[in-house]
């Protein structure tokens, strides 16, 4: 029985890392409102999803406006920008 759950909880473990492991990638699910070389614009209940494209993008299928389709994208930060550290200056010496 303790090889069992052991077993089982080393499948769950292995399970969960891998799918950790995928890069960060994410899916969106909706209906296909545009496409243009650059993006493809979804709807996703009341709003819409632009997401960008190039040409190294893998399309499987002919996209044609109206229809279901799930687009796997990263999000990669492009820029960070640490704001009003004077604040946070100040909280730290108040705590003194």
């Amino acid at each position: 029985m303790k090889k069992a759950v052991l077993l089982i909880s080393i499948i769950f473990l292995m399970t969960a890392v891998a799918y950790a492991a995928q890069d960060g990638i994410r899916k969106a699910t909706g209906e296909l409102v545009k496409i243009t070389a650059e993006s493809v614009v979804i709807k996703r209940g009341k709003g819409e999803m632009v997401i960008t494209r190039d040409p190294s993008t893998n399309v499987t299928g002919n996209l044609k406006v109206g229809e279901k389709v799930t687009v796997e994208y990263k999000m990669i930060a492009t820029s960070v920008a640490v704001k009003d550290q004077t604040s946070s200056k100040k909280k730290s010496t108040k705590k003194k």
